[in-house]
């Protein structure tokens, strides 16, 4: 073998896993962007769905809680189903990042770069 070539299997080895990791997370990203999550307030009045993404994809809105007078009432609800859809969004991609890791041999709470 060439001198200092040695470690090139190594260096191939590598780069197959980098692009089969490349792969995975490719397809993650489409998954979590077909898969809808329901972030809900107020008992269910208020649900919001967005993609695991975190996309906002639209709101449920009970016809119940509309009177003048809850106005804020109800502006808070719906950011509350919000921010709860935004969280379940995270959670969702956070679970599929980690799968992506022990698949691959990685320690779960790994931090991609993205």
């Amino acid at each position: 073998m060439i001198k200092g070539l040695e470690g090139l299997g190594d260096l191939s080895g590598m780069m197959q896993a980098a692009q089969e990791m490349q792969t995975k997370m490719a397809e993650m990203q489409e998954t979590l962007a077909r898969t809808i999550v329901t972030g809900e307030s107020g008992g269910g009045l208020v649900k919001a769905r967005a993609t695991a993404k975190g996309e906002l994809t639209g709101l449920d809105i009970d016809p119940s809680i509309f009177r003048s007078e809850d106005k804020e009432i109800v502006e808070d609800l719906i950011l509350a189903a919000i921010k709860d859809a935004q969280k379940r969004a995270a959670d969702t991609s956070q679970q599929e990042m980690a799968k992506i890791a022990s698949s691959m041999g990685l320690p779960p709470d790994v931090k991609f770069p993205f």
